[in-house]
Parts: structure tokens; sequence; C-alpha cells
């Protein structure tokens, strides 16, 4: 989707080189300590996390199965694109293309794989299920809280972001909800805080209350995604996923759009990886 009077820069489009054709170029700091411009090393490793993901988190595949379900099936292959980013984030969703980034650079662990992949699996699943305009900052507001609600925070998590007290639990997670997708909202449309709370406030609590298709709010450290995959019949999903490569050499990224059309990411910074771990 072009948008008219925005540039490619005012929608994040600059912290993804590759969608734009361009070479991300670290700096010699970048290099020599932080571990940058390992291209091909760190394309294999992410292509090989998102293949065991795939393969082993009860949760991405019952994304897949609600997106397939939904007549959205995900081919790894078309889909999914392991690419070097700006280290301020760890993934994007590009809707134009209908592809999800995992930033092959910075989510250098399985986990922060999967917390990227199934964060960018609920705003495809969105931009399947509901005739969602990413130019509409109420539609980016409503996707970005139904990640946070739905991946991302917990009592834990909050109470170390500075979103929780003990004598506030019951407007724990709520706040960091908000708090995370006002952040993710600033970081696409480089707006002040302030207006982006504004605008997640106004959209909350319908987008809150949206638990599809994982159905509950995950507890840390608990067996919530096995009972999820379990109980994905109650909204209808299938079992079945798409074919998944047989080793990670079949798994080239083949798509890069060279278009310069304007994509709309949902953003997911480094540091919002999963509150919970799963191996």
């Amino acid at each position: 989707m072009t948008v008219t009077g925005q540039s490619d820069d005012e929608w994040g489009y600059d912290l993804y080189p590759g969608r734009k054709g361009e070479t991300y170029k670290p700096s010699l700091f970048q290099k020599l300590w932080l571990g940058e411009g390992r291209d091909m090393f760190d394309h294999i490793r992410c292509e090989s996390n998102v293949v065991s993901c795939m393969k082993d988190s009860p949760l991405v595949r019952t994304m897949m199965a609600a997106l397939k379900s939904s007549g959205c099936p995900i081919d790894v292959r078309r889909h999914i694109s392991c690419e070097s980013c700006e280290k301020i984030v760890t993934g994007g969703y590009d809707q134009q293309h209908n592809q999800i980034v995992i930033c092959q650079n910075s989510a250098r662990s399985k986990d922060a794989v999967l917390g990227s992949l199934v964060h960018e699996m609920i705003h495809m699943f969105d931009y399947c299920r509901q005739e969602l305009d990413f130019a509409d900052t109420k539609h980016l507001a409503c996707t970005e809280i139904r990640a946070a609600n739905l991946t991302h925070c917990s009592f834990i998590n909050a109470f170390l972001g500075g979103a929780a007290a003990p004598w506030r639990i019951a407007k724990t997670h709520q706040e960091c909800v908000k708090n995370r997708a006002a952040e993710s909202v600033v970081a696409v449309r480089k707006i002040p805080f302030e207006e982006a709370r504004k605008i997640v406030d106004s959209v909350f609590e319908p987008c809150y209350a949206d638990l599809e298709p994982l159905g509950r709010r995950m507890r840390r450290n608990s067996a919530d995604p096995i009972r999820i995959e379990r109980e994905k019949h109650i909204f209808g999903y299938t079992s079945e996923v798409s074919q998944l490569p047989n080793s990670i050499t079949s798994f080239m990224s083949s798509f890069n759009p060279s278009s310069r059309a304007s994509p709309i990411f949902g953003m997911h910074k480094y540091s919002y990886v999963f509150s919970w771990r799963i191996t």
C-alpha cells in the first residue's frame, strides 16, 4: 500500500534496508564489538531457528493453524524472510507483501526469534481476518494492543518495566499492554508517546478483550502454550499446518521486494521478547 504524503522513514522503512533493496551497513564498532557483518552466518542461523520454532513451538503451530483456517496459510519460503535490520528492532510485518521479517542480526537466539515470530504472526492474523488499514493509527494501535496482550505482558515483566506495583495488581497487565502498544505506535509513526497513548486508550477495551486466536493471556512459566494448542479446535482451527522445509537448505529467502511502495511495519523492539521462556 502506498501512503500519500509520507516518506519511507516516517513508516519505519529506514529500519529495514532490505525492504528498499539496500544493504545493511554496520559501523566498525558494530562489527568489532556487536558481532555485526556476518550476514551469511546470521542468515543460516536465523532460518534454522525459524524452522525449529515452527516445528517445536505450540504457539507457532497454533498461529499457523489459525492462519490456515482463516484462509491465509503460511508458506515459510514465501511469507517469512530473515534479513539484517537496524538493531532497534528484531522483526516486522510488511503488509504490502504479506511477509514477516525476522531481523537476523538482532534476533539471534531461538527465544528471540520465537518472540518476534509470534508477535508478527498476530499482525498477520489481524490483517488476514480484518480489513486493517495500517495507515489508520487506531487500526495500528489495535493490532499492537493484541500482540502485546497475547505475547508479552506478565506481572513480573510489567513490574520490571515499571508498569506494575504490588498494590495495583488488577491494573498491572493492562498498563503493560498499553505502554508496549503505545511504544510500538511511536516507533512506527514517530509521534509523541502521549499522543500514541491517547490513541491506544481510545481503542483499548475491544482490542484488549479480543483473545483470538490464542484464547487466553499466558502466565509466566506456565503450561499455557500447550493448553492453547490443545484448545485451538474450540475456535475451529485445524490441526494441520502448511508443509515445512525438510531442511534448512530448502528454506532460502527468494522473495526480496525491490519495489519502493511503502509497507507499514508492526514494530517489535529487541527487548520485547517473551516474558516466559519456551524451549
